[in-house]
């Protein structure tokens, strides 16, 4: 008998293992004495199928022989036909998310899930329930693939890489979504499973490390985030990992860039780019193509030829690849700024009315930029009052999700638009809610100080 048989069997549960013996025998119509014959007792096997006493290696192999089954079915294990149908049904899921088709991917997952549900197959319900989730993530229904990454996330069972994984993925859809607070808190809480797991020299590690960073530059520990993507960048390269590297190099890049320092973002965004095009990542490729072409309008002067050409190679690659509508959204938002500041307002227009059809409620930073461009764009034709309006919408939308550096941002470009249309009170007004935005609060009430 294969050793790894006999392993398997003390593994087993006995009452499992009747179950299935007892299965097997009535499915070829015969009775314990025809199955017993000259092989055990039938009182032995009657008390094998109950659970009460399991049976020896060689005695497994007889039954499973004169029971015409194969003695992986009688110990749970799915014959390899089957492992091979599901890692199939699994790689053809994946290659379909890859390919923007999530719903071709859900039909593969299922056939793969229900099959499942009757095989033990190790590791491959793990990679079933990343996949499911990255599809539930690409078809918008962000809350359902919340509640199967957490869930992952907290599995003690489930393989180390495919937690990790599910935390990244977690932690970035909390922030895209605006919810900065979770973001770090499942991004730190998986980071903790990380360094006591032992699991922090691998890609995936770099990965979570600047994902966290992201949140937290995000909600305004500036400094923080800063330092935690310099200690992934050593670790990326000690790795000598190509996508670690990119992933390290590409936050670090955003990260200059918040920072005021576009001139220092833009190579590092490039130095991401040419790292990451040595993979097959296409719908990481395009999204940083997308952050480039942002960079670069951001450089004094703008590079418009080259942010255009990054932008629409984005919006091509992420039409074919897994990205979701947050990705094509911030895309879109891209060229909408390119029109914007190429002097054609009408396309500008056009492309921020799709990046609200496109985001449809799943990207409120997106949608709160666009609106701040669509007020830049009415300021530029003269509606001062129209555009008054779309940057305090932008604000609003910033503020109800506690993205407090973004809204502050956002009151002071507000208050530099009321300067300028000569409305002295607004702007003043607008300076002030900036200064909240980020923390600041008067020292001593006003009427006190009037008093003194």
């Amino acid at each position: 008998m294969d050793p790894r048989h006999a392993e398997l069997l003390e593994q087993t549960d006995r009452e499992a293992l009747g179950r299935r013996l007892r299965a097997a025998r009535l499915a070829r119509g015969l009775t314990q004495g025809d199955v017993a014959h000259d092989l055990m007792s039938v009182a032995f096997l009657s008390r094998i199928e109950a659970g009460h006493r399991g049976p020896t290696a060689p005695a497994l192999a007889a039954l499973a022989k004169r029971l015409d089954v194969t003695v992986e079915s009688l110990l749970g294990e799915p014959d390899r036909h089957v492992v091979d149908e599901i890692r199939l049904a699994l790689d053809y899921a994946e290659l379909s998310l890859e390919s923007g088709q999530p719903e071709v991917a859900e039909t593969h997952l299922q056939q793969a899930l229900t099959k499942l549900d009757t095989s033990r197959v190790d590791g491959m319900r793990d990679r079933a329930r990343l996949l499911h989730a990255r599809s539930l993530e690409a078809t918008q229904r962000e809350d359902d693939a919340i509640v199967e990454l957490e869930e992952l996330t907290d599995d003690a069972e489930a393989d180390g890489m495919t937690r990790i994984r599910a935390g990244i993925a977690l932690s970035r859809i909390y922030r895209e979504t605006g919810d900065l607070g979770r973001a770090i808190e499942c991004g730190q809480r998986v980071m903790t499973y990380v360094e006591e797991a032992g699991l922090d020299s691998c890609d995936e590690a770099v990965q979570l490390a600047v994902t966290l960073a992201a949140a937290h530059f995000e909600r305004g520990d500036t400094g923080h985030a800063v330092r935690m993507c310099r200690k992934a960048i050593a670790r990326a390269e000690s790795l000598g990992s190509a996508q670690a590297r990119a992933s390290a190099y590409w936050n670090a890049s955003v990260m200059q860039a918040n920072r005021g320092d576009v001139a220092a973002a833009v190579p590092l965004a490039e130095r991401a780019l040419a790292l990451l095009g040595e993979g097959q990542d296409a719908r990481n490729l395009a999204r940083l193509r997308t952050e480039v072409g942002r960079l670069q309008l951001e450089l004094d002067p703008p590079a418009l030829d080259e942010a255009r050409h990054n932008l629409e190679q984005a919006a091509a690659e992420l039409e074919w690849s897994s990205g979701s509508p947050v990705d094509r959204a911030w895309t879109l938002l891209g060229l909408a700024r390119v029109a914007f500041l190429a002097g054609d307002l009408g396309e500008s227009r056009d492309l921020i009315g799709k990046v609200h059809l496109t985001a449809d409620g799943h990207a409120p930073l997106a949608e709160a930029e666009a609106l701040v461009l669509e007020g830049r764009t009415l300021a530029a034709e003269g509606e001062a009052d129209l555009a008054a309006l779309a940057y305090q919408k932008a604000v609003h939308r910033l503020s109800a999700i506690g993205a407090d550096q973004g809204a502050a941002q956002l009151w002071f470009d507000l208050a530099d638009l009321f300067t300028g249309l000569g409305m002295a009170e607004a702007a003043l007004d607008a300076y002030r809610r900036a200064a909240v935005s980020t923390g600041l609060r008067a020292r001593m009430a006003s009427t006190t100080l009037a008093r003194s």
